[in-house]
């Protein structure tokens, strides 16, 4: 797999545009009836998935893709270093200037019978950004709930 889905991306909107379908730009969230497309060992899977939304007769699919963006970085990297975040996670902070500008992440997906259903396709650099995201996230809930618990005691 690529580093930076660019290419991918491009193959993807000429292989949609190619098969006659509208595309959407949407993000499909977690909140939806969704199901994701296993690929497998499979990397041109997603031709497959684009194909199964033109047999369900579908007239478009939902699009969305993240490229990482200097000013996202720069907020991760804050955010950590203001938590008590491991000099690791902040290294691999660092070490994400090099995926500044590349794509990280595209989500194909189509509506059918009241779900969604989705491929997704992710850079490991992306996957590793997320999960230092996810981990800012949890130490700044934690301050949060440790001051509300203050604020509630001192009431």
């Amino acid at each position: 797999m690529s580093d930076d889905l660019h290419s991918l991306k491009d193959d993807m909107n000429a292989f949609i545009v190619g098969h006659g379908l509208m595309q959407f730009q949407a993000y499909v969230g977690d909140d939806m009836n969704s199901v994701l497309w296993d690929a497998g060992s499979k990397p041109d899977s997603w031709k497959d998935f684009i194909e199964l939304a033109k047999a369900c007769d579908v007239k478009f699919v939902t699009y969305n893709d993240d490229t990482l963006e200097k000013d996202d970085l720069d907020f991760l990297t804050e955010r950590l270093q203001n938590s008590a975040s491991l000099d690791d996670e902040l290294d691999e902070a660092r070490f994400l200037r090099g995926q500044v500008g590349k794509v990280g992440f595209i989500q194909l997906g189509f509506p059918y019978q009241g779900n969604m259903f989705l491929y997704e396709v992710s850079a490991d650099w992306y996957d590793r950004y997320q999960a230092l995201l996810d981990s800012a996230d949890d130490f700044t809930n934690i301050i949060f709930d440790e001051r509300d618990q203050r604020d509630d005691d001192e009431r």
